[in-house]
């Protein structure tokens, strides 16, 4: 369910399973607000995978379902 909220639209989308509330329109913005480095994230919506160049572009809807993997370093 799409809710507006103080003139901010919120959809529910389920993250690594999680079920979340976000205001974020694209894949970029959901990165920056779950800030997270762009270039150390891979993300499949839908079960599709979505290359980093697509990701301004592509909009979140309500209900969707992502899996996002955080890369870190070490050794």
């Amino acid at each position: 369910m799409r809710i507006r909220n103080a003139r901010i639209d919120v959809m529910n989308l389920t993250i690594n399973g999680e079920s979340q509330i976000f205001s974020a329109e694209t894949l970029s913005a959901l990165v920056e607000q779950l800030g997270m480095k762009a270039d150390r994230v891979a993300i499949e919506l839908n079960r599709q995978i979505v290359s980093r160049e697509q990701w301004p572009q592509t909009r979140l809807h309500d209900g969707d379902r992502l899996e996002i993997v955080h890369f870190v370093g070490g050794g």
